[in-house]
């Protein structure tokens, strides 16, 4: 009897991810097709993606997450469905784990390792999120700078974990931020303060959160045990809430 793999469609989007796309796509030589919509990159996405025969590429102008991902999903013919970002490494293990499953959900979560240059830390801010979906028991919507997805039925959880790993340099780490922190900032300008977490307070706090970032970055998630890789992320994760906060500072332009 096939496994569940043989009913796995990987789907990944894309813009500009020659430093990752490569690696991703190596791992998911065990699906029959692989769905990469694109968002008109100008690197050389394009040309390591068509270097796998097992990935049907397509192209279209990004409007927004939520609706590239809906797009994107509307190629698949399979039963279930495994969203991946690009730079999303899927490790042997957890290829085996979900042959081997007798689907008992609609959805399954992952966790996630972050690495930092292929050197694993040993806990981020990266939250577990749905990743393996029934086709056409969930929806795409924006919360925010980024996707949620809404599932209609029960949400398992897989044992193994998803490598989080992006090689591209800072510059435009930093350029990512920007435009996603702009979203973010709208977000917590028209939330209650009494509808927010505590990460969302501190975050309106403003000049608060890059200081608090790098405290629960270093010694509250250890990774100022983890050496350059540790102080590479406190500084991804202080630059962001920093640029989130300049956001935060800037008048609305809402009239």
């Amino acid at each position: 009897m096939p496994g569940l793999l043989a009913e796995v469609t990987p789907v990944v989007l894309t813009r500009d991810e020659e430093a990752n796309i490569g690696r991703t796509l190596e791992q998911l030589r065990w699906a029959r097709e692989v769905i990469v919509l694109d968002s008109e990159s100008t690197d050389r996405t394009v040309a390591i993606a068509a270097s796998f025969p097992n990935v049907r590429f397509v192209t279209r102008r990004f409007d927004d997450l939520a609706a590239q991902w809906s797009a994107a999903i509307s190629f698949v013919t399979t039963a279930w469905i495994l969203t991946l970002d690009a730079d999303y490494f899927v490790p042997a293990e957890l290829a085996a784990e979900i042959d081997a499953l007798r689907p008992d959900a609609d959805a399954y979560e992952a966790e996630f390792v972050y690495a930092i240059g292929g050197k694993p830390l040993r806990a981020s801010l990266y939250t577990p999120r749905p990743v393996l979906l029934r086709r056409g028991a969930f929806a795409f919507y924006m919360d925010g700078h980024t996707q949620r997805v809404r599932v209609e039925g029960r949400v398992g959880r897989l044992r193994g974990k998803i490598v989080h790993d992006d090689r591209k340099d800072l510059r435009r780490f930093i350029a990512r931020q920007k435009k996603y922190m702009r979203d973010e900032a709208a977000k917590l300008r028209g939330a209650p303060w009494r509808s927010l977490g505590a990460a969302g307070r501190i975050r309106k706090l403003r000049v608060v959160a890059p200081f608090a970032a790098a405290v629960h970055t270093l010694f509250v998630k250890r990774a100022i045990l983890d050496g350059r890789a540790g102080w590479r992320y406190a500084l991804e994760r202080v630059l962001a809430e920093a640029i989130l906060s300049l956001e935060l500072m800037r008048p609305s332009s809402r009239a």
